[in-house]
């Protein structure tokens, strides 16, 4: 089933295989914007947010190639799925844009089938971008609104520590531990220490960044 407000963009410097292409994808109730080169798309394109989304891409165009093109978005825009249609296509050219992380490589003629099969792939893996994007910023959200000491408490419970353990190390008492435990829970949402440190895990790896040492700093409620 294709996500709602779906966008799929065509690259291709064949006004008449633009056309037939985005004729056959608005006739699905897709919303479609069409360029007729790969300049002319990195020129207009503003990775949404919102909305799930997916290119379909000529591998081989005046100018910058399709090939070109994709990989300039790895560095840009890695998560938009790309499927690349081609009359010039040969399984070294395949095999190097599927390795890239292309979605689909179809050879000119195609059938309707498989681009729409294709298309529909892709926009359901841009959804779930989309989705755990979402859950993800609700966890740097949850995470801005602990306190110092709170963030302090939840490193050292994520290296294993007890609570006594913990009170020694910040030098405070066991029953105050059991408060700020209690409230960065609440606060994250969490209702057992291995959810609260598996959201955090989460949150390490969707950064790429450790949690901030004994609560200084913020970079994890960053963006």
């Amino acid at each position: 089933m294709t996500p709602r407000n779906a966008l799929v963009h065509v690259v291709d410097d064949d006004l008449s295989m633009r056309e037939a292409v985005s004729s056959l994808l608005r006739s699905f109730g897709l919303r479609v914007e069409t360029y007729a080169s790969a300049t002319e798309f990195l020129d207009h394109y503003a990775r949404s947010k919102l909305e799930p989304e997916c290119l379909v891409l000529d591998v081989r165009m005046p100018g910058l190639s399709g090939l070109e093109l994709q990989r300039q978005l790895q560095t840009l825009h890695p998560q938009l799925p790309i499927i690349f249609i081609t009359a010039h296509g040969d399984i070294p050219m395949t095999v190097r844009a599927m390795k890239a992380g292309a979605m689909e490589f179809l050879p000119k003629p195609f059938r309707d089938e498989d681009l729409l099969d294709a298309i529909e792939a892709s926009l359901e893996r841009s959804h779930a971008v989309l989705r755990d994007s979402e859950s993800i910023q609700v966890l740097k959200d949850r995470f801005a609104s602990l306190t110092p000491r709170e963030r302090e408490v939840l490193a050292l419970l994520s290296q294993g520590l007890r609570n006594k353990q913990t009170a020694d190390r910040m030098g405070i008492s066991e029953v105050t531990v059991k408060v700020h435990r209690h409230n960065l829970m609440e606060k994250m949402q969490a209702t057992s220490v291995p959810m609260l440190i598996g959201m955090l895990e989460r949150l390490r790896n969707a950064t790429g960044e450790p949690l901030p040492p004994n609560g200084q700093g913020n970079s994890l409620a960053a963006g």
